[in-house]
């Protein structure tokens, strides 16, 4: 299938060939029939990647900020990087979709296979949607109008919030899609509305539509406008659905607004506020999220769990199936709001109109009808084979995210080792991560990829739940396994794990054993006996608690998800096994969210070592991440940020300094495809199940 994509570090606009995503839990699986190019949003992305480092830096200032502390802990170079990958990742565009269910995922109810939908799908031939994000579409309701009902959901929620009642005024000002849609939905509240806009034609669309409109070159003041309209009286409030940098929107919305008047912000203005237009009315201000309600929600979006009906009536799939009954009602219409039609293989010339013509209004893809022999094909070709050498492993990588990408393969593509497939997802991003490391194939089955014969070895970069269920799939069919921590999420995972065959490598990505300082400071301990007392101080940062790794079920929460690293990286340095373990955490009563992110591990050893982590998410980013103290026989090790080692009472060391971080990746992968070809794990299987074992305990007392 085939997929617009956006490049946000050259500009370029590409139809580009991906696997078929597979349904998943809780989704539906989509045949696009038509789409809508959002004006707006996409020509900003668009213009954005158009622009050079500065004229980005300068529109995400918040960005750039976090690029500064980024230099300061972790050096530039890596910084550079960072920002490069990122920014070469392709960004599919489009959100307001129409089409044809194929597949119903597991879980999902009140859709069936056959079913005319709409989403907030990209523009891509088919498209895996969570139900919450989709809704049926009338019979009466072309798939052409269907497809603006995303868009046009996003109008609706502004008027939501501004709560119209029969016989109000409102402005709407910026009749681009979004605005000249308000337009007739106020206008269907019964409400008058008065518009603005700097085009003519859009002006003239608007006053079809029952607006008195006034068009912003004629030199009218707006303020005027509105005042005369109302008798004097202001009115009662404004949706602001224009796209300016310019703060003077806003001042002029408050000017024309009665006392107490209210004014939405759905477009984007400058916010240069100004204390004594909003004071003397008492007016409010809000600015309008999206579609509405579930939002950025992932217990909404993702999981499928809905808002009650009768405590939130409105939610963003409900807007959804409102605007398709004003559709089916004749009450909005779509057939003017068209300025252009395009096939789907012609969407760049869609996307170089966008950027010449200001003036088009709305842009329809047209996609081939569905046919009746549709199949799935979730793997393609990406590169011939390669020209390995055949005792070389031959990898198949399972996710396809920022660790992958910015990390894993650039230490991968440089072993020699043969790259058969990559498989991610959505499939966006094993296409754009294949072909930059040159894999042979890309798929979205991951299954496919396990039971590949000619792939011998898997390595495993996923969401956390998904780790252990991928290990044991690949173990039972004797596959290398390298598992980016943790292992796994729960005792019973382990458990099973631990009950497997182990005839090839097993490996987690426990990668600060591997690191150069680590291992001087493993060479210096060495030459002691004496019990070690270990303090490793972890400045973890800030992550909000709905975001997927603070999910016990799906990331394990912070301390099995991340602090397992540090819990390894004691045992490597004790050489000794753990004996006990205790965890305790900060306690919030104003808290009510599980909170385990700031918290203190004491690991107690066989040989009297004592090593105790402080994980804390309650620091300031631009103090260094890590920093490592080790207490031996009168001596001291201090690890500065995997940049700096120091050394306290040895003899001949005193000081490890790299050019830049090191926190053993590429040593961590090197070792790994070296133990395959010897037969010999760079990590005992044991540890690995001991400092798993370990960090479920602490993650456990925890909770």
């Amino acid at each position: 299938m085939r997929q617009v994509l956006q490049n946000l570090k050259s500009g370029n606009t590409s139809l580009t060939s991906i696997p078929t995503p597979l349904v998943k839990k809780g989704n539906l699986l989509i045949v696009s029939q038509a789409s809508v190019v959002s004006i707006g949003t996409e020509r900003m992305l668009v213009d954005f990647g158009k622009s050079n480092y500065l004229q980005k830096a300068k529109q995400q200032p918040d960005k750039v900020k976090q690029v500064l502390n980024k230099v300061k802990t972790d050096g530039l170079q890596p910084t550079i990087n960072a920002v490069k990958t990122k920014l070469d990742q392709p960004l599919p565009l489009g959100y307001s979709n129409a089409g044809v269910i194929v597949a119903v995922g597991e879980g999902v109810e009140g859709f069936e296979v056959g079913d005319r939908v709409v989403s907030n799908g990209p523009h891509a031939e088919v498209v895996c949607v969570p139900q919450n994000l989709c809704a049926k579409i009338p019979e009466n309701v072309e798939f052409e109008s269907a497809a603006f009902t995303v868009i046009s959901s996003i109008g609706l929620q502004g008027i939501r919030l501004i709560q119209p009642t029969l016989g109000e005024t409102f402005v709407v000002m910026g009749l681009g899609l979004i605005g000249l849609i308000t337009v007739q939905l106020l206008r269907a509240h019964g409400c008058k509305v008065l518009a603005t806009d700097f085009d003519e034609k859009k002006v003239e669309l608007a006053r079809s539509f029952g607006a008195t409109a006034l068009n912003l070159n004629s030199g009218i003041d707006p303020v005027e406008f509105a005042n005369f309209h109302t008798n004097g009286r202001g009115v009662d409030g404004v949706i602001i659905t224009a796209s300016t940098k310019s703060s003077e929107p806003v001042s002029q919305a408050a000017h024309m607004c009665r006392k107490r008047g209210r004014i939405i912000l759905v477009g984007v203005t400058g916010l240069e506020l100004s204390r004594a237009d909003f004071y003397e009315k008492e007016l409010s201000f809000q600015v309008s999220c999206s579609y509405g309600p579930g939002r950025y929600d992932p217990n909404y979006e993702e999981k499928g769990l809905d808002y009650p009906l009768g405590f939130v009536r409105w939610t963003e799939q409900r807007n959804f199936e409102a605007i398709l009954n004003m559709m089916s009602e004749g009450k909005l219409i779509i057939e003017p709001l068209i300025s252009n039609r395009f096939k789907f293989e012609e969407a760049i010339e869609a996307y170089n109109l966008l950027s010449e013509d200001k003036t088009s209004i709305g842009l329809v893809l047209q996609y081939p009808k569905l046919s009746n022999n549709f199949k799935v094909e979730p793997t393609i070709k990406l590169n011939d084979n390669q020209a390995a050498n055949p005792t070389a492993p031959v990898i198949g990588v399972i996710g396809a995210g920022n660790y992958t990408n910015q990390t894993l393969l650039p230490v991968l593509s440089k072993t020699g080792a043969r790259l058969k497939s990559i498989a991610s997802n959505g499939g966006v991003n094993g296409v754009h991560v294949g072909k930059r490391f040159n894999f042979e194939q890309t798929t979205t089955e991951s299954q496919e990829l396990i039971n590949d014969s000619d792939i011998n070895t898997v390595f495993i970069t996923t969401r956390h739940d998904t780790h252990a269920s991928y290990v044991k799939q690949s173990v039972l069919v004797n596959k290398h396994v390298f598992v980016e921590k943790p292992l796994c999420l729960t005792f019973e995972e382990l458990e099973e794990l631990e009950a497997l065959n182990y005839n090839n490598t097993l490996m987690v990505g426990f990668n600060r054993r591997f690191a150069p300082h680590i291992q001087k400071m493993k060479e210096l301990l060495n030459t002691t006996v004496e019990p070690k007392t270990m303090v490793m101080m972890v400045n973890a940062g800030n992550i909000p608690v709905d975001h997927w790794t603070q999910d016990p079920k799906v990331g394990g929460g912070r301390i099995i998800g991340e602090a397992c690293h540090f819990i390894d990286l004691f045992r490597f340095l004790t050489g000794s096994p753990i004996k006990a373990v205790h965890a305790v955490k900060v306690e919030n009563p104003n808290v009510s969210e599980v909170n385990e992110d700031k918290a203190t591990i004491t690991l107690i050893f066989e040989d009297g070592s004592i090593g105790t982590i402080h994980y804390f998410a309650n620091g300031h980013k631009s103090y260094p991440k890590e920093k490592l103290e080790v207490f031996v026989n009168g001596k001291i090790l201090a690890l500065d940020n995997f940049k700096t080692l120091y050394g306290y009472g040895w003899n001949n060391f005193k000081k490890m300094k790299l050019k830049t971080q090191d926190k053993g990746h590429a040593n961590g992968v090197q070792a790994f495809i070296h133990g395959i070809q010897t037969g010999k794990s760079p990590i005992p299987i044991e540890e690995i199940f001991e400092v798993t074992k370990a960090t479920l305990d602490a993650g456990y007392q925890l909770r």
